[in-house]
């Protein structure tokens, strides 16, 4: 079984929650559909949403919440 990754379409600052006393959008082990929002990304202030594209459960995430991400950069491991 190949591992999928979802990618990060922009670049900026990766946010697993819209503040830092909220819930994050999604843990490892959690299971996603096409269309669920996984974490934001801020560019120039403004936060948009990163959504998954495929069905699966998160195995990892690839990069620590508030941390620079690029465009391209995998973000997210499925399993």
């Amino acid at each position: 079984m190949s591992d999928k990754e979802i990618i990060c379409p922009l670049p900026g600052i990766f946010y697993r929650s819209t503040s830092p006393d909220q819930p994050r959008y999604k843990e490892a082990g959690d299971t996603i559909t096409p269309g669920d929002v996984i974490a934001l990304v801020e560019v120039m202030k403004s936060f948009h949403e990163i959504k998954a594209e495929t069905a699966g459960v998160i195995d990892d995430f690839l990069i620590d919440n508030e941390s620079p991400v690029n465009a391209g950069q995998p973000i997210v491991r499925l399993k």
